[in-house]
Order: C-alpha cells, then structure tokens, then sequence
C-alpha cells in the first residue's frame, strides 16, 4: 500500500511538471494573456517586422548609394571636361547618383547664366552653389527617409512592452485577489506571460537601434561626401569662369 501511494504521488508530480511546462511555453503564454497584452504583443510584432523590412531596404539602398557616387567621382576626376559630363548626366541613360544629380544641377544653372550673358563671376558661381545646395538637400530627404521610422521604435518599443509587463501584472494578481491560497504555481504563470511583452518590446527595440547608430554614421559619410564635393565643383567653376568654360 505504501508503495502504491509513492507510485501515486510519483505520478501526480509527473503530470503537474508535464502541465507547468505546457503552461510556461511561449505559445501558451501568449494564448493565455489576456486581450490588451495580446494586442501590445501583436503590436510589437507588427512594428518588429516593418523595422526589419526598413532596415534591409536602408542596407541596399546606402550601399547602392555609395557605390554610384564612387563611381561618379571617379568618372569625374578622370579627366574628362565638364561638357561632357554633363551631357552624360542629362542623357537619361540610367539613374544617376545623387552626386551626379547635384553636379548637373550646379552646371545647368552655371550654362543657364551664362546664356543670358551673366558675366559676374561672384553672380555665376553664387546661381552655381544655390542650385547645388537645394539638389543637395533633396538628395540627402530620400537618403534620410524611413530613418526617424527607427529610431522611434528603438525609443518606444520598449515602453510599450513595459505597458503590456505592467498590465499583465497587474491582470494576473486581480486573478489571484480571489484566491484562498496563493502558490508559485498559481503566480508564475500570469507574471511569465506579462514578461513575454517586454521581451518582444527588447526584441524590437534593439535592432532598430543598432541599425539606426549604423546608418546615421553612414549617412553623415555621405553628406560629408556630397558637400565636400560641392566646394571642389565650385572652385573648378570659379577657375573656368576667368580661364576656359568649358574646361576640367
């Protein structure tokens, strides 16, 4: 007999590990939150996966970025005239770069002035550089875009896994308010399954802002890139402006 009871309790532990196992899985915790948790993990998960998408398209975008205006930077020092590179530039063969875009900018607004027998030099080169900063602040828009995208979920999504932690919490011991006799049992649960939004709210967070640190960095190369490249446009204009026009 006392060995039956042994057997029994041996048993009856088997099937409550088996059940808080079942319970403390990741699936069942979610199923078994409650509905504003259910919506903040949801919500999470939503905002996790438009980051991710953010970030690779960021990713092939800059690289795509870099690599054309290398390019062009290259062509550019070549030594081919600045007419020619123009006529490239306005070709519509392809997409240019944005570096390309601003230095066709900078000419065209320099070969209009020049059309209408503008002779000042301070006039031509200043007409030059405004043309080349708006292009340049149009380009560096698109470059930028999608980027405040994550740097706001790196900020709130872990504010808003806290409020799907806190309101668990606190939905799990309303629960156990009516409870005559409370165990660990009882309460793991519920709390597991109020950490499970702040683990999704990390989970979110962090990536986003890794890659917003990374792509901020990248950005400001670009830029540092583009308006370095408009001070040596404007100087090899303010030299053709009293020697060649139309030479490099």
């Amino acid at each position: 007999a006392a060995g039956e009871a042994v057997l029994i309790r041996h048993n009856h532990g088997l099937k409550v590990d088996r059940l808080m196992n079942q319970d403390l899985s990741i699936i069942e915790l979610v199923r078994h939150a409650s509905v504003v948790v259910q919506i903040v993990l949801a919500l999470l998960l939503g905002v996790s996966l438009a980051s991710w998408s953010v970030i690779f398209g960021k990713a092939i975008g800059l690289k795509r970025v870099k690599g054309d205006n290398d390019e062009f930077d290259r062509e550019f020092w070549a030594g081919r005239t600045l007419q020619e590179l123009y006529q490239d530039a306005t070709r519509g063969d392809g997409p240019l770069s944005p570096q390309e875009r601003i230095f066709a900018a900078g000419m065209r607004e320099f070969l209009k002035m020049r059309e209408r027998r503008v002779v000042d030099a301070a006039s031509l080169l200043d007409g030059s550089r405004r043309a080349m900063r708006a292009s340049y602040q149009r380009e560096m828009d698109v470059i930028e875009a999608r980027l405040d995208f994550l740097g706001s979920v790196g900020s709130v999504s872990p504010y808003i896994g806290l409020f799907g932690t806190v309101w668990g919490i606190m939905h799990a011991f309303t629960g156990l308010a009516s409870m005559q006799q409370v165990t660990l049992a009882k309460v793991a649960p519920g709390i597991a399954e109020a950490l499970v939004a702040t683990a999704i709210g990390l989970f979110a967070a962090i990536p986003a802002v890794l890659a917003y640190n990374r792509f901020a960095r990248d950005i400001d190369r670009i830029s540092n890139k583009l308006e370095t490249f408009i001070e040596e446009f404007s100087n090899i204009l303010q030299r053709n402006v009293s020697a060649s026009p139309s030479g490099h």
